[in-house]
């Protein structure tokens, strides 16, 4: 393990970190435009600068630990858009390089987070938030591990196993991180008290807590609402609990729109961190504001 990553392990021990929020809605508000199917991904390639700025906008609002650009980058959808492997697995590192030096630049003691999405991340049609792709485990692993491997080389302190909608794809995230000597966190996008694929949520804990790599399991990507009741569940395991949802809003991927109000409310986050939340923050649509709200709660 890492200075850093060691550093990080502590500080779980000692009391909770805040993560920073989402990605896309921060470039979007830096006027990126994030139509394309790589969605944030493209902009590894093509404007990196706004990729770094927005990793900055969170460091300044309070973050501590960073989730990289890389929850849609894959090796395979950068080939539809004829880049080739190298070049793809050098924007995977990319990744991690821009978010280490958002954080070197504004503030001491951040650490990184290379994100892993799912599959459905790569088919980019809204099945992350469905799973059950139709492929086994082993495929999955084999999909999985080409940029595991890549993203570890370039030296995140954790690796963020994410937005993952069903048991099988965890099971072959966990076999796919095997022996690359990074640890990892896993959190599952939910409805209620089940993965999206509607699993209960105490069966889908436990494989994570089986894994010694893993140093925090949870959700991300569903409302606040369903956070709730998962940090409780994700507690029982023994381990940190990782907890970043959405704004509440609702994402329709037929007409790629939001739609609703927001129910982030960064009071909640010492409700969460009662029932063992340690690294604490938001997904989509919650931005630097809701950060710095949520990152003076865990401070108090």
């Amino acid at each position: 393990m890492s200075v850093p990553t060691r550093a990080l392990a502590q500080a779980l021990a000692e009391g909770t970190v805040a993560l920073d929020g989402g990605l896309s809605n921060q470039l979007a508000d830096q006027g990126c435009d994030l139509s394309d199917e790589l969605w944030s991904a493209r902009l590894l390639a093509d404007d990196p600068e706004q990729v770094e700025a927005a990793h900055a906008a969170y460091v300044r609002a309070g973050a501590r630990v960073l989730i990289t650009a890389s929850y849609q980058a894959t090796h395979e959808g950068f080939a539809r858009r004829g880049i080739g492997s190298d070049a793809a697995s050098a924007l995977l590192r990319r990744s991690v390089e821009l978010a280490r030096a958002a954080a070197d630049r504004v503030a001491e003691e951040v650490w990184v987070a290379a994100s892993v999405g799912p599959f459905g991340a790569m088919l980019a049609d809204g099945s992350e938030y469905r799973g059950r792709y139709g492929l086994s485990i082993a495929e999955l692993e084999r999909f999985h591990r080409p940029r595991i491997e890549t993203l570890a080389e370039a030296g995140p302190d954790v690796l963020a196993l994410e937005t993952v909608p069903d048991t099988d794809e965890a099971e072959a995230l966990l076999r796919a991180v095997d022996g690359v000597g990074v640890p990892v966190w896993l959190t599952y996008t939910v409805e209620g008290d089940a993965t999206r694929a509607g699993q209960p949520l105490e069966e889908a804990f436990r494989i994570a807590a089986g894994s010694d790599a893993v140093i925090g399991v949870g959700v991300n990507c569903c409302s606040p609402a369903d956070a709730d009741r998962a940090v409780e569940t994700a507690a029982a395991t023994q381990l940190p609990v990782v907890v970043y949802p959405n704004s509440g809003e609702t994402w329709d991927a037929t007409t790629r729109a939001w739609h609703g109000g927001s129910s982030f409310d960064p009071e909640r986050v010492r409700a969460w961190e009662e029932a063992g939340a340690r690294l604490i923050g938001g997904c989509c649509r919650v931005g630097p504001g809701e950060i710095s709200g949520l990152a003076g709660a865990l401070t108090r």
